[in-house]
């Protein structure tokens, strides 16, 4: 009976081995790890707010492009208005009965406020293509400083991972290697 009871202390002995090294192997896994510390996170977080500042910026140069869109609509709606005067004023010429001139004067008059109103848009289009580039010009500056955070980020994550990589992939192995060794039921609560 001597025999048997010791023959469990050792297995229980081993088992407790098995688990403290086990335990050592993970300890220096996380140590590797907490090198690391949140390094990947705000690298993560960089590329995502690369990724936005793009789309912003994306979006910022297509709002300038259809400013640049309207006042170009504006001035060919300009040289109509001012081709329009042109032919109102020749038949105000030939002009039958005062009516007839009234209405003529009226439509020029008309043309004459739509071309106002045309220089005026124009104007609010330009100034919001000053505002606009100026958001952009921001929105570019930011993102290059963001770029360049995230190379040396990134140059710094990847100095970190290639000094520690190969230690821990070894550890791993040893990690899953002392697991095979301990029984299912200490592996499972492990």
């Amino acid at each position: 009976m001597a025999k048997t009871a010791t023959k469990k202390e050792a297995s229980v002995e081993e088992k407790l081995d098995g688990l403290y090294e086990l335990q050592l192997i993970d300890s220096e896994i996380d140590r590797i790890r907490t090198i690391r510390g949140e390094l990947p996170l705000e690298v993560q977080d960089l590329e995502d707010e690369l990724e936005g500042l793009d789309t912003r910026i994306a979006k910022l140069e297509e709002e300038v492009a259809a400013f640049e869109k309207d006042i170009s609509d504006r001035k060919n709606s300009n040289k109509e208005a001012e081709i329009a005067i042109a032919k109102y004023k020749e038949q105000q010429n030939n002009v039958r009965n005062n009516r007839e001139f009234e209405s003529i004067s009226k439509e020029i008059e008309y043309q004459e406020l739509e071309i106002k109103l045309n220089e005026k848009r124009s104007k609010e289009s330009k100034a919001k293509i000053a505002h606009k580039k100026e958001i952009l010009d921001g929105a570019k500056e930011r993102r290059e400083m963001r770029a360049t955070d995230l190379a040396e980020k990134k140059s710094e994550l990847d100095e970190i991972i290639a000094e520690t990589q190969a230690q821990e992939e070894k550890l791993l192995k040893k990690s899953a290697s002392a697991l095979k060794k301990m029984d299912d039921r200490l592996a499972g609560a492990y």
